[in-house]
Formats: C-alpha cells, structure tokens, sequence
C-alpha cells in the first residue's frame, strides 16, 4: 500500500514539474519589449544634416554628426547632453565655407506605448554655438569665427531592435543661433539625424 502510494506520489510530481516546465519555456519564448524606463543611460551615436541659414541668409546644406547622452531621472522625464558638429566647403559656390559646432543640455520627455518596441520623445535644450572657418561680417569688420547662443526644440523616434541596440529612426530640431550676418543676427535652422542607439 505504502509502495503504491510512493509511486503514484512520484509519477503525480513528475507530471507537475514537467508540465510546469513546459509551460515556463513557452513563456520564455514569447519576446518582451524593452521598455523605455528600465534603462538609466543611453548614448546616440548620429549623421546629422542641417538646413542652415548662417551666413548672410543664405538657405544651404551643412554634412555632420552627433554624440547624446540621455540620462532617464523619473518616468519618462529625463536629461540630455548633446555634442553637433556640421561642415559646408564651399556655400552657395561662394567660396566661402564654415564649420559650426553646438554644445547644448536640457530635460527629454520619452513615451513608449504598452508592449512597444519603440518610443517618441520631445526635447528643450540650450548651450553655445560656436562658427568658424568663415566670414562672419561685424561692427569690427569681418571675423573668421563667432560665439552665438544655441536653442534647440524637437524630438525624434527610437526603435529597439535588441535590448541594448536601438536604432535612431528620425530626429528633428529647430535650432536657433544669433551669427552676425549682416542682416537680423538670427538664424533660425533645420537639424535631421539618424543613427544608433546604445542602451545601457
């Protein structure tokens, strides 16, 4: 009776625990999206390009990259540091070129949707722009470089595509900088930028 009963003890637990394991691997398998708020830190690794309008007013193009750090604080609030460096050769044919260089820091709101594998954030910062390698006409004459205020406002999409590696679908930015151009001193530009995303 004793032997019976030990045996149909075992066989009933070995039943539960395969079963229970079964089910415990098929959960395994079913992917999880990371969620925005589980990460502390990220660095954006990004091409830029931006629709300036720096120099006497002129509408072109300017080629560069971009370094983030976003660190997440409460939630989706977080703040951000951003490192943008453009390049033109030779403007509008002119013959005149510039290098631009923006260093600017601010809070980021992220917003992921439930079981998402992507998030949308929006952005305020402000820093130093700094121009040269050109012509920046002033009261003194012309100087090849010049130290403006920078204002940047946007926002972009990220895309996790594991959970440490993300992809940097679109980010865009009004940027605003206060260049001496023999005009208004204000230039009021477009930055694009897309890239990787690393989680950490």
């Amino acid at each position: 009776m004793r032997i019976h009963l030990c045996k149909t003890l075992f066989i009933g637990a070995a039943i539960w625990f395969i079963t229970a394991s079964r089910l415990s691997a098929q959960r395994a398998e079913v992917p999880k999206a990371p969620s925005a708020a589980s990460y502390r830190l990220d660095l954006a690794v990004t091409y830029s390009a931006t629709r300036a309008d720096v120099v006497g007013g002129s509408n072109f193009w300017m080629q560069g990259g971009s370094l983030q750090a976003h660190s997440q604080i409460y939630r989706g609030l977080g703040l951000v540091g951003d490192l943008s460096g453009w390049h033109e050769g030779n403007i509008q044919s002119s013959g005149v070129s510039l290098d631009m260089v923006t260093t600017t820091f601010g809070p980021r709101y992220t917003w992921q949707p439930a079981h998402a594998r992507y998030t949308f954030y929006g952005q305020v910062l402000v820093g130093v722009a700094n121009g040269f390698h050109s012509d920046f006409p002033t009261s003194f004459g012309v100087v090849p470089r010049s130290k403006s205020l920078a204002f940047k406002l946007g926002g972009g999409l990220n895309i996790a595509l594991t959970p440490h590696v993300g992809l940097r679908a679109i980010e865009a930015n009004w940027l605003r900088t206060q260049f001496p151009n023999s005009s208004t001193g204000v230039q009021n530009s477009c930055q694009l930028n897309t890239g990787l995303v690393l989680r950490f």
